[in-house]
């Protein structure tokens, strides 16, 4: 049976288990600790055994247990090492009235003599359980990280907390941050998170800002960092109004690297948000918007194109500047029908575009080093149906190429020879299966067109050659009839 002055003595401690975030927890206690050495080397020697060839089952456990073993220990002294330059900086005095043990869930820990009037007047957690003067034990268990426990320890000896964050990582802050808040260590939390407005973000840290912020319990300024990533319902403005805003500033730029370049821009953070599937967008872009911009670039396209077949060759500055009016349209009306077909949009455009007589029409009276870009358009849509990203009826498929196709065939050698944007054999694979997409007859039709052509300009005509042999055996070595019943006859003439 223990003395009474054994059990005084005992009383006289406060001995707190603190799990993380400072749980009591009388049932934890702390792993062995091991031994510690004044000069630990710098890298573990583990005695290995000669390879073989064919090792069992048991040889390969015990080789994965090993590397397992020399992994923890490294990264125990690399942690003990860390934490020794901590210590060596921190204003802990010789002899403190407070032993605190700070242990890992690995069985490292870390001892250290400090200040009771410290601990009691910077964190209400210790306020609260060291509220009797005189000599107290604290241990703190199972910890993910000692290093940054002690750190925050040494943050409550500091008088300028600002100071001392200046220059420090936001993962290591955002550390901080969850033990002042565990401890009510109110002054660090207050530091952190004025450190954590203040400084920008990459993208990993801003998840992890979120993260952190949420599943805390701070106090309302708090809300002010994460104003950086929410707006006010009152004072954000509608997706469709700023993407408007956008697209007449790209369409009308006056420095054409720099519309190029926005462009880029745009598209791709258009496609990001269009192909994300972790949340909802909050992007709302109208149909009605994109084709309101399309339908000013047709106007204008019309409007440049009919001056320029007007001009005389005694205007040629004149005619200059028009062409170079054409393709800027032409290029932006690229982009646009880019961002429809990305979006799932672009049915309507076909039908519009196949629509162009007039247009067509002009584009004949171009020369074609100026009027390549308008057939780029005619290309871009091709490639599209051929891959199933435009579903449209066949009159009006046929339609675009009824109006287009010859144009596209007179603009593409200087499409392969003046765009690097162009892939050859990208448009005559596109080309090519938008034609076997019409009824067979009109199939016929556009190919021995094509047959002709393609036999007298050669590599300044798309070569659909694929495509005119799959017309060849539908046409003559596997046909197909069809009954009223919709029953399939095949008549196979290989035989």
């Amino acid at each position: 049976m223990a003395s009474p002055n054994n059990n005084k003595s005992k009383n006289q401690l406060v001995s707190t288990m603190i799990k993380q975030g400072f749980i009591s927890n009388p049932y934890l206690s702390p792993s062995p600790s091991p031994p510690r050495t004044s000069n630990p080397p710098s890298s573990i020697q583990i005695p290995t055994r000669p390879s073989n060839p064919s090792p069992t089952l048991f040889e390969m456990m015990s080789e994965e247990q090993t590397r397992e073993s020399k992994h923890s220990l490294e990264s125990r002294y690399r942690t003990q090492e860390r934490v020794s330059r901590v210590l060596a900086d921190a204003p802990f005095p010789a002899v403190g009235d407070v032993r605190l043990t700070i242990a890992a869930r690995d069985g490292f820990k870390v001892s250290m003599d400090v200040h009771r009037i410290v601990l009691v007047g910077r964190s209400r957690f210790f306020a609260e359980k060291l509220k009797r003067n005189g000599s107290h034990s604290v241990e703190i268990l199972d910890c993910d990280d000692v290093e940054v426990y002690v750190e925050t320890l040494v943050l409550m000896y500091c008088d300028d907390l600002k100071k001392r964050l200046m220059g420090e990582n936001v993962n290591k802050v955002l550390g901080l941050l969850k033990i002042s808040s565990a401890i009510m260590f109110d002054d660090g939390v207050l530091a952190c998170l004025e450190y954590l407005e203040a400084v920008p973000w990459s993208q990993q840290e801003e998840e992890k800002v979120v993260s952190h912020l949420s599943q805390l319990q701070l106090p309302d300024s708090a809300a002010d960092i994460l104003q950086r990533l929410v707006a006010e319902p009152s004072t954000s403005s509608r997706s469709d109004d700023i993407l408007q805003r956008l697209l007449t500033g790209v369409l009308h730029a006056k420095d054409d690297k720099a519309r190029k370049e926005m462009k880029k821009v745009i598209s791709r953070l258009l496609r990001e948000n269009t192909n994300s599937s972790s949340h909802e967008s909050n992007l709302d872009i109208s149909r009605d918007t994109l084709y309101h911009f399309c339908h000013r670039c047709l106007t204008s396209l019309i409007l440049s194109l009919s001056e320029a077949a007007s001009v005389d060759d005694n205007r040629q500055q004149d005619r200059g500047v028009l062409m170079g009016e054409i393709a800027r349209e032409a290029d932006n009306l690229q982009w646009l029908v880019d961002i429809l077909i990305d979006r799932k949009m672009g049915d309507e455009f076909v039908k519009l575009w196949a629509e162009q007589k007039e247009l067509s029409i002009l584009h004949s009276k171009i020369p074609t080093m100026y009027r390549h870009e308008i057939s780029k358009i005619t290309a871009q849509l091709c490639v599209a149906i051929g891959r199933g990203n435009l579903l449209v009826p066949k009159d009006v498929r046929y339609c675009l190429l009824s109006t287009w196709l010859e144009s596209l065939y007179d603009d593409f050698g200087w499409m392969k020879r003046a765009g690097r944007s162009i892939d050859k054999k990208l448009v005559e694979e596109g080309l090519g299966q938008t034609i076997l997409t019409l009824p067979l007859a009109q199939q016929q039709t556009i190919l021995l067109n094509w047959f002709d052509r393609f036999l007298n300009k050669g590599d300044d005509c798309p070569n659909i050659q694929r495509a005119f042999e799959v017309w060849w055996r539908r046409s003559f070595v596997k046909q197909y009839t069809v009954d009223s019943q919709l029953q399939l006859a095949i008549f196979d003439y290989t035989e």
